[in-house]
């Protein structure tokens, strides 16, 4: 293995980060960063255990495409210890008895749990853990079905918002198609292989011994290995179906209103007394996306305070909502804040954008997903909110936005899904089956404590969690240049990616701002040298 990755990496350029005394802190980190040649294609194989981690892992010393992590604690951290940062997690409610999350939950100590007292006088009564600012409602409409139910059949524009939901219901009915095409060719795979192997719980190792005699034996075998390529399973597909169905019942269905449940005025900043302090949501299910999120920031740095603020449901989030949570979580000593959401219309975006300037004002970094819709959030038809931009112009400093990255270091290293931009896109981080923390009794895929999920929303808390080690041993480093350290210090990507639709392939510096990947090894030796 040492002497192929010699080979691999010759000709790599490596550059030493010289210290400056003048930084603006004691600590030191002294190292090589780790660098990657471009234009050679690392063909390499994750492990069981490596595929669980693989994003913490190193380029160099392990050829696996992640951001350094396990290196940067090995080499550079080692004993040392940096100030514990408080991390807003703005999501769907978060497990906080989940065992990987329990201990590492913000509390507010200025609070008195259960005696309906807003005891701090912040304006939340009992928010010890967070706050929710969904009360008990779950399922939302997606924005444009809200904005078309406000608009009169004879403007222009309720066009749009029509053609966007039909389109939306004919791609979900799409996908329900192909998901119950997939799900029917698992049962019967998976009958066939059971009559073949002679066992009801047979393995990999059985099926490579099977000699097949006819197509349908053949076919079996093969569908097997492109489903656990995919870690295609039974659950996890009849979980996509019924998901699909909710879309279609829940965020596309003119006559539902999700918000009748919260009980406020969605397009009044001023009426904020709803929502409540229960922060893992009414269904513990649908804790799952705000859980994961949570675990990943926590993987990549244990010494923080996980903050969750519930404001994500089943559908499209309210900009009210977001500028609230954004708010709260600025007041009550987030250093970071992750953004694993987004959606195409915001009726209020500058509500976003003054909480975003706010957020600024008082030092805080704002991590932003870029979103699953493989397209170029550049382009004006393709935009994506919350951004930090108008009119081409970036509003904030604070803010980072992340596209999704894979553990393959060749020309599907940019995650099939991705959004990407060269403007509005500033750096990639794995997103690519990461495994994180789920609800204990979640009903999906492995009824267990951790899952594989795909996402920009799982790359954001990876930079996330990067910005948070950062600011933990450099809390005097301002929050824009936090941002610039991370765009900077990232490792390049492979120099030609695929994107799904494009007939040719497309140059790694034109897909974000900084063509790179984060890296955490890489930007604790860039911060040490901070002037």
């Amino acid at each position: 293995m040492k002497s192929y990755l010699k080979k691999l990496f010759r000709g790599l350029i490596i550059t030493t980060f010289f210290l400056n005394h003048n930084s603006c802190s004691t600590v030191r980190f002294i190292g090589e960063p780790t660098t990657a040649n471009s234009s050679i294609n690392i063909d390499y194989e994750l492990s069981s255990i490596e595929k669980k981690d693989w994003f913490l892992y190193d380029i160099r010393d392990d050829s696996i495409p992640g951001m350094s992590v396990i290196k940067a604690r090995d080499e550079l951290i080692q004993e040392k210890t940096g100030k514990k940062i408080i991390v807003g997690i703005i999501d769907s409610g978060v497990d906080i008895n989940h065992p990987f999350l329990a201990s590492s939950i913000w509390n507010n100590i200025d609070e008195i749990p259960g005696n309906n007292i807003d005891d701090d006088k912040n304006g939340y009564v009992d928010d010890v853990n967070g706050w929710n600012f969904l009360g008990n409602s779950g399922k939302e409409n997606m924005e444009y079905v809200r904005l078309l139910k406000k608009t009169s059949p004879s403007d222009s524009i309720y066009n749009i918002y029509q053609k966007e939901i039909e389109k939306a219901i004919q791609k979900t009915e799409l996908n329900i198609k192909q998901a119950k095409d997939i799900l029917d060719e698992l049962y019967e795979s998976d009958s066939i292989l059971k009559l073949m192997t002679s066992k009801d719980d047979y393995k990999k190792e059985d099926i490579e011994k099977l000699n097949p005699k006819t197509f349908r034996e053949f076919k079996a075998i093969q569908f097997k290995e492109l489903a656990d390529s995919y870690n295609w399973n039974k659950e996890m597909i009849e979980n996509d179906i019924k998901n699909s169905q909710n879309r279609i019942n829940y965020h596309f269905n003119i006559d539902f209103d999700g918000r009748i449940e919260v009980g406020d005025d969605p397009d009044n900043l001023k009426d904020v007394n709803y929502g409540n302090a229960d922060v893992i949501g009414p269904v513990l299910d649908d804790a799952v996306h705000g859980t994961h999120v949570s675990g990943i920031v926590l993987k990549v740095n244990s010494n923080i305070s996980i903050m969750p603020i519930r404001t994500v449901p089943d559908g499209d989030e309210y900009d009210k909502d977001v500028a609230l949570a954004i708010k709260y979580a600025v007041d009550n000593g987030a250093s970071v804040i992750n953004f694993s959401f987004g959606k195409s219309f915001s009726p209020h975006s500058d509500w976003v954008l003054s909480s975003l300037k706010y957020a600024a004002e008082k030092d805080v970094l704002i991590v932003n997903a870029a979103g699953n819709d493989i397209k170029d959030i550049d382009l004006e038809s393709n935009k994506s909110f919350p951004t930090d931009e108008y009119e081409g112009v970036e509003m904030v400093n604070n803010m980072i936005t992340v596209g999704a990255s894979t553990s393959n270091y060749n020309s599907n290293q940019m995650a099939y899904f991705s959004n990407y931009g060269s403007k509005n896109v500033d750096v990639f981080a794995p997103g690519y089956q990461i495994y994180s923390s789920v609800p204990d009794d979640s009903k999906l895929e492995i009824k267990g404590k951790f899952k594989y999920l795909n996402g920009t929303s799982m790359a954001a808390p990876n930079v996330a969690g990067v910005a948070a080690v950062l600011r933990s041993f450099y809390p005097k480093i301002p929050a824009k240049d936090i941002k610039d350290i991370i765009i900077k210090s990232g490792v390049k990507m492979f120099e030609s990616i695929e994107i799904s639709g494009k007939e040719n392939k497309i140059n790694s510096s034109n897909l974000s701002v900084s063509g790179s990947v984060v890296n955490l090894y890489n930007a604790l030796i860039m911060a040490s040298s901070y002037k």
